[in-house]
């Protein structure tokens, strides 16, 4: 990633980060450990809004006073503006990163809605800023993925090769979210889904720098290592009772493997949708690895 294209907390952070590249670059070993450093480093970045919203939701959980005069679910919905507020401020998050998360935070309010009134999950505890069934709050853990594709496209710097026409992303994206919402009435065509996911997205690779050389991956891959972490961070979400589903309302217990289908396929909404941000660009040929 070049330099204008860092934030400053990022050109600090890669200055200081430079010196300790030096010796490792004395040896392969210690070279190849400080690329896997850097990847690590990258990755907590990028996810910096959906790390400090999870750790807000299990430290109320573990801390928040029962006699509070101010619901939880309400001070989750302050905390969250508040993390909002500050990246922007201090600079830790671009405007265009938090225009992406806006939009998700629409899609995914409305998706809330539809979806608490089917009984699909349910919010346990009392509040006052919600609409209908749906504190407000859980807006922004849409908002979460979304900030995160955002940054790390930007972080890592993605390219692709093979990457399927844009249009066919577009209406893929369509027939996803809408399944979302109309298998409760017909037929749920998720394997259909997942099929044509398969179909456009076989061939592409996604390209990245960890450090400085160019790495690639599947994109399929890709697709499916956000979607587990996302799988463990609804458990997360779950232990802390900031939502559960039916079968959790007597206690705790680990959310499903089988939610790992419907969170792969969010992915695929949520890429396509900071894809209308960030277009997808193809990978140079002669930086390829």
């Amino acid at each position: 990633m070049s330099e204008a294209r860092r934030l400053p907390l990022e050109v600090w952070g890669r200055h200081w980060l430079g010196r300790l590249q030096q010796w490792t670059d004395r040896r392969r070993t210690t070279r190849w450990g400080f690329e896997f450093l850097m990847f690590g480093i990258k990755q907590g970045w990028a996810c910096l809004f959906g790390g400090l919203m999870l750790a807000l939701l299990v430290g109320t959980h573990l801390f928040y006073p029962d006699d509070a005069p101010l619901a939880r679910y309400d001070f989750l919905v302050i905390g969250a503006v508040a993390i909002q507020a500050a990246m922007l401020l201090l600079k830790l998050e671009s405007w265009d990163e938090a225009r992406v998360i806006l939009v998700f935070h629409v899609v995914g309010t409305i998706m809330e809605l539809f979806k608490t009134a089917a009984g699909s999950w349910i919010y346990p505890e009392p509040s006052l800023l919600r609409i209908g069934e749906v504190p407000l709050f859980s807006g922004f853990m849409y908002a979460a993925v979304g900030s995160y594709i955002a940054r790390v496209w930007r972080i890592f710097d993605f390219r692709y090769t093979a990457y399927p026409p844009v249009w066919t992303t577009w209406l893929l994206a369509a027939g996803i979210y809408v399944n979302f919402f109309a298998h409760h009435w017909v037929m749920d065509v998720r394997w259909g889904l997942f099929a044509v996911t398969a179909l456009l997205f076989l061939r592409t690779r996604i390209h990245f720098t960890p450090d400085r050389k160019r790495r690639w991956m599947p994109l399929l891959l890709g697709f499916l290592l956000v979607a587990l972490f996302i799988w463990f961070a609804e458990n997360l979400g779950t232990f802390s009772r900031a939502w559960i589903y039916p079968d959790q309302a007597e206690g705790w217990s680990p959310v499903s493997l089988a939610k790992m289908g419907s969170w792969y396929l969010l992915m695929i909404i949520s890429f396509v949708l900071v894809s209308l941000v960030r277009r997808p660009e193809p990978e140079a040929p002669m930086t390829r690895i």
